[in-house]
C-alpha cells in the first residue's frame, strides 16, 4: 500500500478536559491579565474525529484533534528551554535537502 497525500484540514476541539484544564489554572489570572502573552508549553494531541467528504462535494478531507495533556513551562528557565526544543524540532522537520537533514551526516 502507498501513502499519498490527502490534503486534510486540522480542526481543534475546543473542549477543553478536565486534567488540561488544572494544568492550565495557575496560569489563568496571568493569561487572563497580559492579552499579548505567550506560554511555552509541552501539548500532547488526540485524534477525535475524521471527516470525508462526498466523491461530489467541494470539501477537503479534515481530522479533529483535541488537547489531551498540557504542561506549561512555569518559569523562565523552562520557557527558554522549551523554545530551544521547539526550534529544534521545527528544524527537523524542515531540514529534508538541506545540509541540516537527518541523513546528511
Amino acid at each position: 500500500m502507498t501513502d499519498f497525500p490527502i490534503h486534510a484540514e486540522i480542526k481543534v476541539d475546543s473542549k477543553v478536559i478536565a486534567d488540561v484544564a488544572e494544568a492550565l489554572e495557575p496560569f489563568a489570572d496571568a493569561m487572563f491579565r497580559n492579552r499579548q502573552g505567550r506560554w511555552m508549553a509541552i501539548v500532547e494531541l488526540a485524534h477525535v474525529e475524521r471527516t470525508e467528504p462526498g466523491p461530489e462535494e467541494e470539501k477537503f478531507p479534515s481530522v479533529k484533534v483535541r488537547v489531551t495533556g498540557i504542561e506549561v513551562a512555569a518559569d523562565e528557565f523552562t520557557d527558554e528551554r522549551l523554545r530551544q526544543q521547539q526550534q529544534d524540532l521545527y528544524r527537523r522537520r524542515t531540514s529534508d535537502g538541506t545540509l541540516d537533514a537527518v541523513d546528511a551526516a
